[in-house]
């Protein structure tokens, strides 16, 4: 069992490794065109857009890399099921209509959890973009 949880781990640590490279390519991205941007409405939407369509691309990819591990060991019978399984249990829908072999169920959780934590970072993220376009984070000057 100790050996599995090393191996979720280390599919864990990969997954965060591709968020925050994603993250700081969206943000590197970011940087050169917000000052174009300020007080545009639709193009700050076509921002948050792409933005939403980047991290959907970085969930996928981590998605991708647990498929690849249950197809690789045969947790699932083919890579097809696998990308499925792995999607459902990443976004933690988890239909319950596939399972893990009995051994690698721990794994499944581990991707679940780790799921619900590059989801957290790509809310904080996209809230990030949002309050930046929309200058929630200026303080603005008031009377007294």
């Amino acid at each position: 069992m100790l050996s599995k949880l090393v191996i979720a781990w280390c599919l864990m640590a990969l997954c965060v490794a591709i968020h925050a490279i994603g993250l700081t390519a969206a943000f590197t991205w970011m940087k050169g065109k917000s000052a174009t941007i300020e007080g545009r409405f639709w193009l700050a939407t076509w921002m948050l857009i792409c933005i939403a369509g980047w991290t959907i691309l970085m969930h996928l990819l981590q998605i991708a890399v647990w498929a690849f591990f249950y197809a690789w060991k045969h947790g699932m019978p083919d890579l097809q099921t696998a990308l499925y399984f792995s999607a459902v249990t990443y976004t933690t829908t988890g239909y319950g209509d596939l399972v893990l072999p009995k051994e690698w169920r721990l794994v499944g959780g581990v991707e679940a959890l780790t799921g619900i934590l590059m989801c957290g970072l790509s809310t904080g993220l996209f809230f990030a973009v949002f309050a930046n376009l929309f200058g929630l984070n200026r303080k603005e000057s008031r009377p007294v």
